[in-house]
């Protein structure tokens, strides 16, 4: 039996049993063991991969690959840490009153819900299916995002439903369009498959794949929140529980930018030209650069960090646009640092929060003084996703700028201005966040920061050394995408 079914089978089997222990006070740890549970069975996954290459299942509608099976692993792995962070964090939100029992369970049941359908994106070979699955991670996160029940955060989900419900639209027509491309050189009930798609792609209409194409980047665009339909995500990241901006943040959005890669080899396929390359790179350049602006004007923690998401999701959607070897394999490696070093930040911008008693800005003052272990983890995780050497996020930075300068050298100077003004746009709040005066009355609270730590010495792991197993990965997984591009 392949690792695939235990992958898929346990988020499946977990949401019924978290709806029927999720108000309890242990169910945050069956919740843990779940999610641990699928991260061995994702270990396992990847070694078949490993040893014998790409492989498919259940009559073709699952396809695993060197491209999806480190997104399987990293997705379990920040859906174990966090789940980890969340048991004593969502039952000390539920001991102060801003949760009731039921919306426990909800939270738990949807966790699992949201873990199946984000590992379906990734591990399906049928374009339909992965919508289906896209829309159900949107449903998900929808009743995660008003879990609190407040008027912000009930209007922040309903914006999200109705920003990314438009999205999801555009790219239902964008997989219709690919469906009709497909049935024109008679595919058969096989058209929706991904890999059949794939290797008929010189036969399928250039000019349905291109118009297909624009309405998918623009459909799964707005999930990796790029401008301009980006507006979703602040409100998202800022009035949702702290655990799911934590797995929306490096998670979902990866989902997305890959099912966009996915579309965008069939199109260079069947084109022949660079035209989704140059697509990306403008949407993820023009969202890199608003993004980094954006950061200047916050005044709530999650907020900003949410536009520092949208900054590389933008970078990274512009390194994918560019092709080529060199600009691929930097975006697999900042597709994995920022979900690792985001994600370690989350959480402890969750206790800084619950530390303070508010996510405003001007109000979280002196962390490092209260309670060192939370300064110390915000302010190294922060450095980590500035770009600071040694931390991974430098080198893949460094790695996309280096790619640009060989192939659109004259895009290089917008890059280093959006990297420089980031920069100063995360500092000038987190200096005095970390090191600023204790306001009266705020003391040390119980934090569980441990996979803060595992997360940020990963990062740095990797920004000195990359392990000859991902190196493997990364080149196998480059060698796929770029293969099928044109440049």
């Amino acid at each position: 039996m392949t690792a695939l079914y235990p992958v898929l089978g346990i988020p499946l089997l977990g949401m019924p049993l978290l709806a029927l222990l999720g108000s309890i006070d242990k169910a945050g740890k069956v919740n843990v063991y779940l999610n641990g549970a699928g991260f061995l069975a994702s270990l396992w996954l990847a070694i078949e991969v490993f040893n014998n290459g790409p492989m498919t299942v259940a009559a073709g509608e699952f396809r695993i690959d060197a491209f999806n099976v480190y997104l399987v692993v990293l997705t379990t792995f920040v859906g174990l840490t966090t789940a980890i962070f969340s048991a004593p964090y969502m039952l000390n939100e539920t001991r102060h009153g801003r949760l009731t029992p039921n919306r426990l369970r909800l939270y738990h049941t949807m966790y699992q819900g949201f873990m199946l359908a984000m590992l379906v994106v990734l591990t399906t070979n049928n374009m339909g299916v992965l919508w289906v699955a896209m829309e159900g991670a949107t449903l998900a996160t929808v009743l995660l995002v008003s879990l609190y029940r407040t008027p912000e955060s009930v209007e922040a989900a309903w914006k999200y439903f109705i920003l990314c419900g438009v999205g999801i639209a555009q790219a239902l027509f964008g997989t219709v369009l690919l469906y009709f491309a497909a049935g024109q050189i008679g595919t058969g009930g096989l058209g929706m498959q991904w890999s059949v798609l794939f290797e008929h792609a010189a036969e399928l209409n250039p000019t349905v794949l291109s118009l297909a194409f624009v309405f998918l980047l623009v459909g799964y665009g707005t999930k990796i929140g790029l401008v301009p339909l980006h507006n979703w995500l602040p409100d998202a990241h800022s009035e949702g529980p702290t655990p799911m901006s934590a797995i929306l943040s490096g998670l979902l959005l990866n989902d997305a930018l890959y099912a966009v890669v996915r579309c965008k080899m069939l199109v260079d396929g069947s084109t022949g030209t660079h035209m989704a390359g140059y697509l990306m790179m403008g949407f993820g350049l023009l969202s890199f650069l608003v993004a980094a602006l954006f950061l200047h004007r916050q005044r709530d923690i999650k907020r900003l960090f949410s536009y520092s998401s949208i900054e590389h999701m933008g970078m990274m959607t512009f390194a994918f646009g560019l092709g080529g070897p060199l600009a691929t394999f930097a975006a697999l490696m900042h597709m994995t640092m920022h979900s690792l070093t985001k994600s370690a930040i989350f959480v402890t911008v969750g206790h800084a929060a619950q530390l303070a008693k508010t996510q405003q800005l001007e109000k979280i003052r002196g962390l490092i003084k209260t309670q060192p272990a939370i300064g110390w983890g915000l302010l190294i995780g922060t450095a980590a996703i500035a770009g600071f050497p040694p931390f991974g996020v430098f080198t893949s930075e460094f790695l996309v700028l280096t790619a640009t300068m060989q192939q659109f050298p004259w895009l290089t100077p917008l890059l280093l201005i959006g990297i420089g003004i980031a920069f100063a746009g995360l500092f000038r709040y987190i200096q005095p966040v970390v090191y600023g005066a204790v306001p009266e009355g705020q003391h040390p609270i119980s934090a569980n920061l441990w996979p803060v730590a595992v997360h940020l010495i990963l990062v740095l792991w990797m920004g000195l050394s990359i392990p000859g197993v991902l190196s493997n990965w990364f080149d196998q997984a480059t060698q796929t995408i770029a293969g099928s591009s044109p440049l």
